[in-house]
């Protein structure tokens, strides 16, 4: 049997664990086809854009992916072919369903951003708590895709632009990295201000689309050009340096299994759906389509570099790789590309390690500017609300520019998987005020992902830095406490049923 078939078998499990389990899902949730959306409700031509659900699942596909599906999935290869049951398993019982709730819930609440979403189904605390935190989340995820790209686009045209105005090179690299900077920051203010139907709505498809024919054609080479998939490929943690694979792997590979960051995104999307029919398709199935983007990409880490005439095994070569470019997945989307593409897969490798980060900056910025406004009650419709709202946010993001992010985001993998957590448990909380019983599908998805981020921030070195049997116990006792807190406040959820949509600040 050709080896490429064993990725096959993975994609139609993903396939059909959407096909089947997010009917159970949506059918969970209930949605009413004639329960008018905020689209309709509260349209202001600004974020509130009615739009086809096909092109909604373009953007929010683009939305929660970026390089997200691409340079996690990479990394996470180096343990092996459990990276794969992860990405299949934790996309159809997890994130799948993280990112159907975010959207829907947000849908049913007026398009309200995901910290008043939280707060509506697990209290003030948390609502307060994800303000913040969302908030902050967002400027790291901003900053950072000003820096990550505009660095790219340094190397790439810091030589000819040094022999067109004959500078000095140190002097170049700093006058060019500034211009990227500039440039990058401009775009995602106008990102952030304009209406989402004016750029967000025309180009978004447009790279969602690039992105899907970036992977394919990844894939496509690698079987044309007769690539063993998996070679020596075994159930057991194949890291060249021994890092445990739990809870680790759960964090490394984010987008592509689950990402808190999705929910931060989904109200964007959840503003503009015409009715809640189409939700399962375009927030479900955005995240089954990011799945089988990190499916290819994890198959590309554990098969390119397999050289059996040197005795190396292809998740070796990848750790060696990996190695020898600063631990950059970039330069690996760069090589492969170029390998198995040529000049088209140049072109390929450039927006995806230079465009795609810097579609999810501005969209970051834009999410932040909703979850503030909507924070502290200003309407957007008006020009001068967005810009009382973003000049500052902007600045902040400006300054921060100037900060060691070095430290600070190694804390984003653990924040990420946290906010994931929390939503989960939210989805959970709001089946239980439903009256159904079904939350055990969430509610369980939930408990796993609290033991993962509970051990992972005990046993890490930007934790409490124990070893792993205490870590382990850490979250296998922390996630038990969290499920019978949980059930202890079944009756208090109960006693607070679902309500009808409340408006959110658009309508103040």
């Amino acid at each position: 049997m050709p080896s490429y078939l064993y990725f096959f078998f993975a994609a139609a499990v993903l396939i059909v664990g959407y096909t089947i389990y997010s009917r159970v899902i949506d059918k969970i949730f209930g949605p009413d086809p004639n329960n008018p959306t905020p689209a309709t409700t509260m349209a202001d031509g600004v974020d509130f854009v009615k739009m086809p659900p096909l092109k909604l699942f373009l953007i929010q596909l683009l939305n929660i992916a970026g390089i997200g599906p691409i340079f996690g999935p990479i990394l996470g290869a180096l343990y092996g072919p459990w990276a794969l049951v992860w990405i299949v398993a934790g996309s159809i019982f997890a994130g799948g369903v993280h990112d159907y709730f975010s959207g829907m819930l947000s849908a049913r609440s007026g398009g309200r951003s995901i910290p008043d979403v939280v707060g509506e189904n697990l209290g003030y605390f948390f609502k307060q708590f994800m303000r913040v935190f969302s908030v902050v989340l967002l400027l790291l995820v901003g900053v950072v895709f000003v820096t990550a790209p505009a660095g790219m686009l340094t190397s790439l045209s810091n030589e000819f632009l040094t022999n067109l105005f004959n500078l000095p090179a140190e002097t170049a690299a700093k006058t060019v990295m500034l211009g990227w900077v500039v440039v990058i920051f401009l775009y995602y203010f106008l990102a952030t201000l304009l209406p989402i139907d004016k750029i967000i709505g025309p180009i978004y498809p447009i790279f969602a689309i690039i992105l899907l024919i970036m992977a394919v054609g990844v894939l496509g080479g690698l079987i044309v050009k007769g690539y063993e998939f998996y070679p020596g490929a075994a159930f057991v943690n194949q890291h060249p340096k021994g890092i445990p694979l739990w809870p680790l792997m759960f964090v490394t590979i984010a987008c592509g299994a689950l990402s808190g960051f999705h929910a931060t995104q989904s109200p964007m999307v959840a503003r503009c759906i015409p009715d809640e029919k189409c939700g399962r398709s375009v927030f479900y199935g955005a995240m089954i389509a990011e799945g089988l983007i990190a499916l290819i990409w994890a198959t590309a880490g554990m098969t390119f570099f397999y050289s059996p005439e040197n005795g190396t095994s292809a998740v070796q070569g990848l750790f060696n790789f990996l190695a020898a470019n600063n631990d950059n997945p970039g330069a690996f989307v760069n090589h492969i590309s170029i390998a198995l593409l040529g000049p088209i897969g140049g072109i390929l490798a450039i927006l995806g390690v230079v465009v795609l980060p810097i579609t999810s900056g501005d969209t970051a910025f834009r999410a932040a500017r909703l979850t503030i406004a909507d924070t502290v009650g200003l309407s957007q419709k008006k020009n001068i609300n967005r810009l009382f709202v973003a000049i500052p946010l902007f600045a902040v993001g400006i300054a921060l520019t100037n900060v060691d992010f070095t430290i600070i985001w190694r804390y984003f993998g653990f924040a990420n998987q946290a906010l994931a957590t929390v939503v989960l448990w939210t989805a959970a909380a709001y089946v239980v005020r439903t009256g159904s019983k079904l939350h055990w599908l969430i509610s369980i998805p939930a408990t796993f992902m609290t033991s993962v981020c509970m051990a992972f921030i005990a046993y890490s070195p930007i934790g409490f830095g124990l070893s792993f049997d205490y870590a382990s116990k850490v979250g296998i006792g922390g996630a038990i406490a969290a499920l019978v807190i949980f059930l202890l406040f079944g009756n208090k959820f109960r006693a607070n049923p679902v309500k009808k949509p409340k408006p959110t600040s658009q309508e103040f």
